[in-house]
């Protein structure tokens, strides 16, 4: 492969994304603060590099996948990774980020340097199996160049103008969260007025309450690990970014608001770095009742 990438960042998503753009054939040369992350992607086909700095300046295409904007400002800007970069290489940060930072710091780059956002979507098994939905914003042209990578690791969705990829993100997040919010308010309502838990999830699954939340996050809950590869702190991270953006709506969005005090209130009572499931963890709790469930339930991450 042409492409030489550079990729900061190995954690949960970009673990897997990295040694899945090895096993292409691409050149990946990859750095996390983790060593174990790294060997990791050493045993998957990648290189390592000392630092972030040193990616960049290996890379065609500089790809981050870090879990907040304030980890994309240290490596990026404090930490010199942009200044790295020569013309034209492109940074592609698949970071669920701010869509205004990512703007101000394409201002920033060096001459002859482009920005492409492009956040994930998918969960830990999707970026294993390469079934990830990838939310593209940048140029055309910048886009005609990235997309074929992307596509190795999944979907790539062309949203429009550097941006638009964190916002598509974040809608979809947005309704995730709404969802999540509620699930264990329906299993709790058809538990307390007699019905089996097994028979509600497969109702749920075969009717308008169908989501990726039933089928996917359910059995989280079933197991009763409430999904660890996505924290409660990631959830209020992303659900503060979609606050930032709901400022230009012109109007409330109460199921949003009540979504963000729903997550608000799990934090509170079991800690910022537990599942994000726990937001249906607190309802079994307060109604005394056990959303466990018997099953072969293997988590995501191990599929």
């Amino acid at each position: 492969m042409a492409e030489r990438i550079g990729f900061v960042g190995l954690g949960n998503m970009g673990g897997p994304m990295a040694t899945r753009l090895a096993a292409a054939g691409y050149d990946v040369m990859a750095f996390d603060i983790n060593p174990e992350a790294v060997a990791a992607a050493v045993a998957g086909g990648c290189t390592s590099a000392s630092d972030a700095n040193e990616c960049a300046r290996h890379a065609d295409l500089l790809m981050t996948s870090l879990p907040r904007p304030d980890h994309v400002q240290a490596v990026m800007v404090d930490g010199g990774a942009l200044g790295e970069l020569s013309a034209g290489n492109i940074w592609v940060d698949l970071t669920t980020n701010r869509k205004d930072f990512v703007i101000e710091l394409a201002g920033q780059t060096p001459d002859g340097v482009t920005v492409v956002d492009s956040p994930v979507t998918g969960a830990v098994d999707g970026a294993r199996n390469g079934k990830l939905t990838l939310f593209a914003g940048g140029t055309p042209d910048d886009l005609d160049r990235v997309v074929p990578v992307l596509e190795h690791l999944g979907r790539a969705i062309k949203c429009g103008p550097l941006g638009t990829g964190n916002v598509t993100k974040l809608v979809t997040n947005q309704l995730w969260f709404i969802a999540a919010a509620s699930i264990g308010e329906g299993f709790a309502l058809g538990m307390a007025n007699g019905v089996e838990l097994d028979v509600l999830w497969d109702a749920i699954k075969d009717s308008v309450g169908d989501s990726f939340v039933a089928r996917h996050d359910a059995p989280s809950i079933f197991a009763g690990h409430y999904d660890p590869s996505f924290t409660l702190d990631l959830c209020m991270k992303d659900l503060g970014l979609t606050m930032e953006l709901s400022e230009n709506v012109g109007t409330d969005l109460p199921m949003t608001e009540q979504a963000q005090a729903t997550f608000a209130r799990a934090t509170e009572r079991y800690g910022a770095d537990v599942g994000e499931l726990h937001v249906a963890k607190r309802i079994e709790d307060d109604a005394e009742l056990s959303f466990r469930l018997d099953g072969d339930w293997v988590p995501h991450w191990e599929a």
